[in-house]
This record gives C-alpha cells, structure tokens and sequence, in this order.
C-alpha cells in the first residue's frame, strides 16, 4: 500500500535515519517509537507527503487515501463543532444535492416520457452511491464520534473558535475519524484526551477498518490498539511483531542474542590472531597463517549499538505524617449558580496513592485545588493531619517559576544536597539535555516550564503530593522514571493522570468524582473498571434475574468454596454494596495479567505446603499424647482445611481468568 525504499532524511547537520525500507500493508496496526529526537514525527510527515526524503524514494499504490494528526497547531474556525465535522463528507453532500435538482426535476416531466425515465435512471444510480456511502447516517456518525471524544450536544452548536488548542485538535480529530481513510497517521493523538476519550478511541482504532501508524507516550494505549512496532533506533528501522510490551521482551532478546554473538566472534577473532600472531615467523606454517589472515579479513565485525542510558531517581524522603493525611467533611464547592461538588466527605490515610477519576469538567482540579488550598470551599471542612507538609503540582505550575532563573541554578537551589550530576541527570529524564539546563526558564515554552516545574517538585517533595496531570508532555522514558520514583516515595499521593499504565501501576484507591458527588473504591483502576462494568451489569438485570444471581452467591444456593476478597487479592467496594453480577469475559491490561500469572505460580507452590501440612497433623491426631493437644491438632487441622479450600478456590479461579484471557490474544 505504501513503502519506503533505501531512503535517508537529515534533520540539519544531524542524520535521523539511512537505507531504510519499510511496507506498510493495508491492514497495518502499528506503534512508532523512539527516543526523544529520532525521528519519530519527522518520519509521520514523510509518510503523509508534507516532508520530502533527502534520498530514496516513498511509493503508494493508487487510489489510497492518508489522514494526518499533528501533535498540535491546528486553528479551526467560521463554522460550528458539528458542521465542522459535517464537512468531511462533502462529496456525499454534493450527491445529495443534485439527487434533490433530479427529484425536483422528476415532478416536472411526464412519467411516460424518455426525459423521465433517463433522470429517473441517474437518480436510482445516484441513490445507490448515496446509500453505500451511508448518508443517512451522516449525523449519527457526527454525533457517536463528537460524543465519544468528550464534546457535549450543548458544544456541538458553539463556534470552532470558541475553543481552546487541545479542543481544537480533538475537533481535528473527529474529522480524521469520519472521514476514515485508507491510512491513518496520528501524532500523539491522546495528548489532549482525558481517560474517558482515551479508552473510547482505543476501541474505536480496534474496529478501525484500515490502516493506521500512531506515535503514543502512553504505553498502554500502544498495548490494546498496535501489533506491530517499529522502532526508529541508530539511525535505523527496527521492526517488531506485536505490541509495546511483546516489543520490549523481543528487543530484550535481540540485544542479548546480539551481545552473544559478539562475544562469539571476538573469541574467533581473538583465537586468529593468535594463530597468526605465533607463527608468523615460521616458513612451514606461511601457508596456514596466511588462510588465517583472509578467513579474518572474510568477518563482517559485529558493531555493539551505544547503550540507552539508563537514570534512575530516587526522592529524598520527606519526614513521616500522621496517620490521618487530610479528613474531609461535607465539602462543598460552587461558582455561582454553578455547583461543581455537593457534601463529599472521604479521609486520606498515610501511604494512599489516590488516584482521582471523572469525566472533563467534573470537578478534580477544583478538589486538588480545594486540598491545596488555593481555592476557598463553598461549604464544609479540610483538615489536614499531624506533622502534614504538602506539595501541589498544578496544571499551569509554570505560572508559578521565576522566568529569569536559569534552570540548573534554580534546581540546585531547590534541592542544595543533591549532586550537580544527579540534577542533570534527571533534567535529561525530562528531555532537558545538553545547554538546554543553562536556559533561563522564561524562554520555555508552556509544556517545557510544566516539564521542569514537575522535575523540580521532584527533589524536595513534601510528604503529601498533590499532581493534577503530571504525565502530560512526558515521553515513555520519563514517565518511567516519574512512576519509579512514586512507587518508591514513602509520603502520600493524591492526582489526576489521563495515562492509565501509570494509574495502574501506582494508585491503591481511586476517587470517582461524577454527577457533583465523589464514590471511594478501593484498588487500582483496572479494579475501579471492573467495579464500574458489574455494577451495569446488575442495573441490567431483571428482578428475577438479580434474586437468582443472589442465591447463587449465598452460601446456600452455592456449597463449593468459592474464593474471597481476602485470598484473592483483588479489591472488592465497601460491605454495603450489592454482591456483583459476573462480568463477561473482558480483556486485561498486561500488567494485570502478569500480577494473575505470578498469583497462580505462587499457589501452585503454596497448595502442596498446605496439603503436606495437612497430613503431618492428621498423622499426628492418630497418636494420642493429651486430650489438649488433640483439640490443637484439630483446630490447626480445620484451618489448614480451609486455607487449603480458599487457596485452591483462587487458583482454579486464576486458571480460568487466564485461560479465557489465553482465547482472546
């Protein structure tokens, strides 16, 4: 469909890549990534024909079509969201118009007449094309589009213009969508998109009937969407089967299949050139030495690439809190006739990573915002605990640095203990390299300063963070480096993040702010959607159907053990809530299914502990020693009876959980 051939682009004096061939098929799913600066856009802008190749050539067959989403700097204006959307299908509108001049013409003329039945003929004709380009449904596909990327039916009548960037190029990507070309390219496509929309376009590209090539900081929107990556790396395309978590594994084994092929050829080379080395001087040998010196003239020398820099940063702890982080009671929030939160009431406890959802608009800035204290509540108490000391990361914290400090100095200022090296080394993280640190931050653009703001919070946190969107404009490599560190932190967390590896990984609860109200569940957010998925489950349930499901689940409709919260280790809601319905078979994030295959490889060692246990104690009940020790045996015998029950509840539950997960790759 489309391909490179031997081609090269430079960027200035630096060569991005050369002798490259890459084709894509009409069905290709495929992530592009790389480090900071190799290419990756560059590469996209090629592909779309915006950018030329300095060598090489780029060829597509004909008839294709191509769809290209910057990362930003789209302005669209003069008409409304939803005609803005409309416009995409132009051509079928034109069709309709001259379909309505043929009808119109039609009630002019006799139906007897050859004039009638020629029109008539061009209609039924244009009519077909009409119906296979679904323009009945022009509307409803506006519609499910503009709703699925957040916009309200109230946003679809106001002016393109009203809004700002990131709505401006959720707006361009609507378009794209519709108008569903044979290649799609997307440049960072959920940058501007909240958890919601982002979830919403993954399934949306799974049922993508074409092509497309997607640049993604967000690891798991890689995982569910591609299955192939290619990766711009030394100048090079490298490409992998499956997603970004089977391309790490792959280039994992590349990297040590390369490495030992090396170390095998330099013992080659090593063991030639002592041969040669030893009897060079020697008549009787000449022949045999000089085979050597050709056999190792004949080696095409294997190159070992740079290694990738590897950072890791470690917070300087902050002292411990209470145990009581903040307690928060009948809290109330309105601007205006607007009421943003109404009587929410939840407590922090030491140690939370609380992860804070809802849709756009809901209120979690505002909550963040309340916590922090930069806004007053409408009604209602915040009462932070012992010894609490807070740092808040906002979404414009740029606002808040001295635009005339350079960076490093004013980093170093920050944190006085931490070494230079170790300041650069994490500004790197954060794509700040070389005479970049010695920039004076006000010639930072606005995502440049909320890189540097974060970095900075990051050397002399407090013991209670609050972030309200600290993954946005991070690559892969520095989101890694942010995760690490939290997951390391020994403070207390609260913050919004549209990145849902980096929720999974990190959050222990999640707060749902919805509808004005806040709802606690506990775990992370796969568990939060899984929750989220039963509870629809039972609202569509019939009566009958919920009072069977019930009975099911009581320990009279159900006598096999079935395992529980407490030896699954999956978080349940609070008592109160209904019991669940099961959910349908779904798929889960890799590292949920990682987190399963460890559990279960965990039971499998545990249940014959139990059962060798077992039969130590009944052994020891079959010889009477004291009415007491009997009674001991017995009580140790009926626990281990029913730990071994629950465990191997939840190992066959385990099994199944991966056996259904196994049908679905």
């Amino acid at each position: 469909m489309l391909q490179l051939i031997e081609a090269g682009k430079r960027f200035g004096p630096k060569l991005l890549f050369e002798n490259v061939s890459w084709q894509l098929t009409p069905v290709e799913r495929t992530g592009l990534v790389g480090g900071n600066g190799t290419g990756k856009s560059t590469l996209l802008r090629i592909l779309a024909g915006i950018d030329g190749l300095d060598y090489g050539r780029l060829e597509q067959t004909s008839g294709m079509t191509i769809g290209y989403l910057p990362q930003d700097g789209l302005q669209l204006c003069g008409r409304t969201v939803f005609e803005e959307c409309l416009s995409v299908f132009a051509a079928t509108h034109a069709l309709q118009e001259q379909m309505e001049s043929l009808s119109a013409q039609m009630s002019t003329l006799p139906p007897d007449s050859p004039e009638y039945t020629q029109i008539a003929n061009r209609f039924a004709h244009m009519q077909t094309q009409f119906h296979v380009q679904d323009g009945y449904t022009l509307e409803a596909q506006v519609g499910a589009v503009l709703t699925g990327l957040g916009f309200s039916k109230q946003d679809w009548a106001r002016q393109a213009e009203e809004f700002s960037g990131g709505w401006q190029m959720r707006i361009a990507l609507a378009k794209l969508l519709l108008q569903k070309p044979t290649l799609l390219l997307l440049d960072e496509p959920t940058n501007h998109l909240d958890i919601e929309a982002r979830n919403w376009l993954e399934e949306y590209l799974q049922q993508y009937p074409y092509a497309f090539v997607v640049i993604s900081h967000d690891r798991y929107f890689l995982d569910v969407t591609v299955r192939k990556t290619v990766e711009i790396w030394n100048r090079g395309l490298h490409v992998y089967s499956g997603n970004y978590e089977k391309y790490l594994q792959q280039k994992a084994e590349r990297k040590a299949q390369l490495e030992a092929n090396y170390r095998n050829q330099r013992e080659q080379i090593e063991h030639l050139e002592a041969f040669i080395t030893r009897f060079r001087a020697q008549a009787t040998k000449a022949r045999q030495v000089q085979s050597r010196v050709k056999e190792l003239e004949r080696i095409e020398r294997i190159e070992l690439p740079p290694e990738e820099p590897v950072v890791h940063f470690t917070f300087p702890q902050p002292p411990p809190s209470g145990r009581a982080v903040a307690e928060v009671q009948h809290l109330s929030k309105s601007y205006g006739d607007l009421n943003v939160l109404s009587d929410i009431s939840f407590t922090i406890e030491r140690g939370d990573r609380v992860a804070l959802v809802g849709p756009n608009g809901a209120g979690k800035s505002t909550l963040i915002g309340l916590l922090a204290g930069s806004h007053a509540p409408t009604a209602g108490t915040i009462r932070l605990g012992h010894n609490v000391t807070m740092s808040y990361f906002a979404q414009d914290q740029y606002k808040a640095l001295d635009p005339e400090a350079h960076m490093l100095d004013d980093i170093g200022a920050a944190a006085p203990r931490i070494p230079q090296v170790q300041l650069r080394s994490l500004l790197g993280c954060f794509l700040f390299s070389g005479d970049d640190v010695f920039k004076p931050i006000g010639v930072l653009s606005g995502g440049e300063r909320n890189r540097y703001a974060l970095a900075r919070l990051l050397v002399s946190p407090a013991n209670f963070l609050l972030l309200d969107e600290p993954t946005n404009h991070l690559d892969l490599h520095a989101k890694e480096v942010l995760l690490q560190a939290l997951r390391n932190f020994s403070g207390t967390i609260l913050f919004v993040s549209h990145d849902r590896l980096f929720m999974d990984e990190l959050a222990t609860r999640v707060f749902e702010v919805r509808d004005h109200a806040l709802r606690v569940y506990p775990g992370n957010y796969e568990d939060y959607l899984r929750h989220g998925e039963n509870l629809r489950q039972q609202e569509k349930q019939t009566p009958l159907e919920a009072q069977k499901e019930a009975q099911k689940k009581s320990p009279a409709g159900n006598l096999s053990s079935a395992p529980t919260p407490a030896t699954t280790g999956l978080s349940t809601l609070p008592q109160e809530e209904k019991p669940f319905a099961a959910s349908p078979v779904k798929r889960v994030n890799p590292i949920r299914k990682r987190q399963m295959e460890e559990r279960c490889a965990e039971l499998e060692e545990h249940i014959p502990r139990l059962e060798a246990a077992m039969q130590t104690a009944e052994q020891g009940m079959a010889i009477f020693v004291s009415a007491e020790q009997t009674q001991t045996l017995l009580r140790q015998l009926d626990q281990l009876r029913q730990d071994h029950a629950a465990a191997l509840a939840e190992w066959e539950s385990l099994a199944l959980q991966l056996e259904e997960q196994a049908t679905l790759s």
